[in-house]
């Protein structure tokens, strides 16, 4: 049976406390683990690409960033935006009042999915905390994704709507190293400093409306650089946040970069562009002392009352993490992918594709159809047969869709 992400039973048990006081919240988060775990027992309509209800429904706001993080596909090193115009992906953005139509409409064909808003930096979209409101009403639990910008400023209404999961990059336990793994653009700048500011204002906040919410959850790509103070992060931030979670890295090499535009080009009659923001090698110097740092990570946090660890995807051991970052063709068992038929992604600029990271391949736009309309449309079902049918492409064996959905 192939693999999916998941936090494992004895995590899940750990926060169930957290979660089933919201029946609005854990219905939905049971629904969607459900989903996942019978996805490889059932192939109905699998070749034919046909899928069913949306669990997940993921916006990237705003192509946006303050910051220009070395691993990141978007603006990193060898990031696809590198250069764009930021008025340009500013004015291109879907104004809020159509997210709120697009949200409602879900609704009403009986979707109810989680929302996850993401970027970019989500938080600098004008209509970000209206949207999380909108959203909440419906009955909709929201999870963003953010470096920790303008989080402080905006603690009351996220912990008031209220937010249900807050993720925020954390990539070193000191200032200096944090900062330097995601350097702000244009120099200068201490995200570390307002990230720390950010947690500390929603946990106050969180403590005043007593809820319990929003979750927080610190995310760390594990880098050459940090590789070896995995431990020293979760000591710095273990009473700030709620879980860790920690990826082995979203890359792909020069090889694989290669196969997936022969691959692609053969599946679908042109050759796609954006994989190229993620080509890299962001390995660390040694396996070894990563599985020392990962097997010391699951230690610190085996009580009850601590933290959990989440690490995605999931291998431990010097040779496999090895085989992880050197060879591109084992999956680890992660061979099909299901978050094209229980997610739907919607880019800064409307364009709704199949793929997160590596969004070539657009079914339709959001100013012009609704995401219902788009989700089993004739290209959303001729993409999702492809990889039914013909498996997946070169750079889905390093890619969050399949490993960390």
């Amino acid at each position: 049976m192939a693999k999916t992400s998941s936090l494992g039973i004895l995590t899940a048990a750990r926060y169930a406390r957290r979660v089933l006081p919201h029946p609005w919240i854990a219905t939905k988060l049971i629904q969607m683990e459900a989903d996942k775990r019978i996805f490889s027992k059932f192939r109905i309509s699998r070749t034919e690409g046909e899928a069913g209800r949306i669990r997940q429904a993921s916006f990237r706001l705003t192509d946006r960033c303050n910051l220009r993080c070395h691993t990141c596909g978007q603006w990193g090193d060898n990031g696809y935006l590198l250069n764009s115009s930021l008025r340009h992906l500013k004015e291109r953005e879907i104004p809020t009042d159509r997210y709120l139509e697009l949200l409602h409409d879900l609704v009403d064909h009986g979707h109810g999915p989680l929302v996850y808003f993401w970027g970019g930096e989500p938080m600098l979209y004008d209509g970000i905390l209206d949207l999380i409101e909108g959203a909440t009403e419906l009955g909709l639990p929201v999870s963003i994704a953010t470096n920790g910008t303008r989080v402080a400023a905006s603690a009351e209404r996220l912990a008031k709507a209220p937010l249900f999961l807050l993720q925020v990059s954390v990539d070193g336990h000191r200032a200096d190293l944090h900062n330097a793994l995601r350097p702000a653009a244009g120099g200068g700048g201490d995200n570390f400093h307002e990230l720390c500011r950010g947690l500390d204002a929603v946990a106050e906040a969180r403590a005043k409306h007593g809820r319990g919410l929003p979750f927080i959850a610190a995310l760390t790509v594990i880098s050459q650089a940090n590789c070896k103070h995995l431990v020293d992060i979760y000591d710095a931030f273990r009473d700030k946040v709620d879980l860790f979670v920690f990826y082995l890295s979203w890359w792909i090499d020069q090889g694989n970069a290669e196969a997936h535009e022969k691959d692609f080009f053969r599946r679908f009659g042109f050759y796609p562009t954006r994989h190229r923001g993620w080509v890299g090698s962001w390995k660390p110097s040694s396996t070894e002392a990563l599985d020392d740092q990962l097997r010391a990570l699951m230690e610190r946090s085996s009580g009850w009352s601590s933290p959990a660890v989440a690490l995605i995807p999931p291998i431990s051991g010097s040779d496999k993490l090895t085989t992880y970052y050197t060879d591109h063709q084992e999956h680890f068992g992660y061979d099909e992918c299901a978050a094209i038929f229980q997610a739907v992604e919607i880019n800064s600029n409307g364009d709704v594709s199949p793929c997160r990271d590596y969004h070539d391949y657009v079914v339709g736009n959001v100013k012009t159809s609704t995401i219902t309309e788009l989700w089993n449309s004739e290209p959303y079902r001729q993409f999702r047969a492809s990889i039914g049918r013909d498996g997946l492409m070169p750079v889905c064996a390093r890619c969050c869709g399949l490993m960390g959905y």
